[in-house]
């Protein structure tokens, strides 16, 4: 096996379990092992199609918590956002705007993850629900960073685990779906990349039901730290992204 796709294999698998456990994640593991082999528009393409597969997986899996009632405001702020973020794109510093988000996470999630009894925020109701599934649209179409605030935003919130996966979950499962359509309308996804997605799909599989299993038996606090822990490193890999290039400016 080749260096490239025993990458694509290595990440997916990595990628996988780690989706399978928190229900989100997988373009950030992904990444990590792919944007130093595979060519960029098939790693996007790739990391599209392997979390798209693995929230599909497990929305089938793992349904405890949904409530349609909590995840509307996300969903249609998110349907919002994505065209304004690919709206935005060729206007926006994106360097500098994954700088940005990238500094949040490093600051404010490891804050979050030491300081165990901070106040739950309840202002603002399903109208501020909305607004940050909006920056999630937003940033989804952006750079597939949909994600990161949202889940974020749900820890803040103070919900259980079970809620706040099945919101992130669905929230994440259709800003890939549609991600994937504009991929496809756009023809970025082309009959070379099938045999690709032939080893995505395998190597994920296994390791994202194994995920998925162990999330059912680990609490909240478990939950809590694993989250902002992921959402630390996504931001640290946004800072190693970005920083280098900032500075080459100068």
């Amino acid at each position: 096996m080749d260096g490239p796709i025993f990458a694509i294999a290595i990440g997916a698998i990595a990628a996988g379990f780690v989706q399978g456990l928190s229900g989100f994640a997988f373009s950030l593991v992904a990444m990590s092992f792919w944007a130093w082999t595979v060519e960029p528009r098939l790693a996007a393409v790739l990391a599209v199609f392997g979390g798209l597969s693995g929230q599909i997986l497990a929305a089938l899996s793992v349904r405890r918590g949904f409530d349609l009632k909590r995840l509307l405001p996300f969903l249609i702020g998110g349907f919002v956002g994505i065209p304004l973020g690919t709206w935005l794109l060729p206007k926006l510093d994106i360097v500098l705007f994954k700088a940005v988000l990238g500094a949040l996470l490093v600051v404010w999630c490891p804050f979050m993850l030491f300081a165990r009894h901070l106040p739950k925020i309840t202002v603002g109701g399903r109208a501020a629900d909305g607004v940050v599934g909006l920056i999630g649209g937003v940033c989804g179409g952006l750079g597939g960073f949909s994600g990161a605030l949202p889940t974020l935003w749900c820890t803040l919130r103070g919900m259980e685990k079970d809620a706040q996966r099945s919101i992130i979950q669905t929230f994440n499962l259709a800003m890939l779906g549609t991600t994937m359509l504009s991929y496809v309308v756009a023809g970025m996804v082309t009959r070379e990349m099938l045999p690709m997605f032939g080893i995505v799909l395998p190597a994920m599989l296994i390791p994202s039901l194994i995920g998925a299993r162990i999330y059912i038996g680990i609490s909240e606090a478990t939950f809590r730290t694993i989250v902002l822990s992921l959402l630390t490193a996504s931001g640290v890999a946004l800072l190693v992204s970005s920083v280098p290039a900032i500075i080459g400016r100068l």
